[in-house]
């Protein structure tokens, strides 16, 4: 495991790497790339740490509010302190009725009180103003400030009944941890099969946000969509038409955004098509080595997984982690992991040669 693991930032998230990352960077390390695609970046976390390790980055999400993280901390060329002054202007604005506290403002069951809504709704209207690195800058900033004082459990396809202790804070922007830059990054904005054929890289690391392997729940297809559709309104300032008790976007219901990672269906071969998109990814991925995570609770099956990987090329080391112990289990030969997958809590990150 590498002796330090890099300071990373980001918001609360379902499918967050962040106790994960010394080992992905220790597997990392044992192929020495040069240049790494993180190709469904979330948070940016780990798109951060691979950045302050030295290597070059290409980061890609189809997520909006993950390319505005990728730019303000992979792209954006500036020290902190060229931030400080727009910061605390940011902070200095007077509230401002507007489309946020209209929707999202409440006595209860909505994820923010007033008068971080109303906070919202002046700085959001006066980023609009900015372009370039200081908007990237500023709307991470923001983005984190209210992820500090929602009333949420983590996501926003649902809220607390009752306002979370956090929420009573007032709403304060600071400026981003921001990286050096000394690497050329590049951050996209795509579906990973519209880009992974063009992307050169030595190592290719994949958290694709698998569906629930849980039958009894609803189909988790848009879960991403779904869970942070609130970042995506405040990146993009669209007022956009809304449905459902949590005010969701309409862009993010079942029948229009939908990832083919979270299918829950079989193909008419019989074949889950979550397992199918992992070996096209696999296959259609031209850098020479991969890191793919896996979660014991996804919808692929460790059979099913283990066989794709196996035809993908080889596998090279398995590093298990037990999330309820949070240990971790150790590096894994390829008959072991299959029979631990089973068990509940498990996280794996395989390290494949192609």
């Amino acid at each position: 495991m590498v002796s330090t693991t890099p300071s990373t930032e980001g918001i609360k998230y379902a499918g967050s790497k962040l106790k994960l990352l010394p080992h992905i960077l220790e597997l990392a390390g044992r192929v020495e790339p040069r240049t790494v695609f993180d190709g469904f970046s979330g948070t940016t976390r780990v798109s951060q740490a691979f950045a302050q390790c030295g290597y070059r980055v290409i980061a890609n999400d189809i997520a909006v509010w993950s390319r505005v993280f990728g730019e303000c901390y992979l792209l954006n060329p500036h020290p902190r302190e060229r931030y400080q002054k727009l910061v605390d202007h940011l902070n200095s604005l007077p509230g401002k009725h507007g489309w946020f506290t209209e929707h999202y403002a409440g006595e209860t069951k909505k994820p923010w009180q007033r008068h971080n809504t109303l906070k919202l709704d002046a700085v959001r209207e006066e980023i609009e103003q900015l372009s370039g690195y200081e908007k990237a800058v500023a709307l991470t900033s923001l983005i984190l400030a209210m992820d500090e004082v929602d009333s949420t459990i983590g996501h926003y396809a649902s809220y607390l009944n009752d306002w979370s202790p956090r929420s009573y804070r007032e709403m304060k922007l600071r400026v981003p941890r921001l990286i050096s830059k000394t690497r050329e990054h590049e951050v996209y904005n795509a579906d990973i099969f519209d880009l992974v054929k063009s992307i050169d890289a030595d190592l290719a690391y994949y958290d694709p946000p698998y569906g629930s392997n849980n039958d009894k729940m609803p189909p988790s297809r848009v879960r991403y969509a779904a869970y942070y559709h609130l970042w995506t309104s405040i990146c993009l300032f669209d007022r956009a038409p809304l449905f459902g008790k949590a005010n969701r976007r309409a862009d993010t219901s079942d029948v229009v955004s939908a990832s083919v990672f979270e299918e829950f269906r079989r193909n008419e071969a019989g074949r889950l098509i979550v397992v199918d998109a992992i070996e096209r990814l696999l296959r259609e991925t031209k850098a020479r080595h991969v890191i793919l995570s896996y979660s014991s609770g996804g919808r692929a099956t460790a059979d099913e997984l283990n066989d794709v990987i196996r035809s993908a090329g080889h596998l090279i080391e398995v590093v298990e982690v037990d999330y309820k112990r949070n240990v971790m289990g150790g590096m894994r030969w390829t008959n072991e992991w299959v029979r631990d997958a089973e068990k509940p809590n498990r996280e794996f990150l395989f390290l494949v040669e192609k």
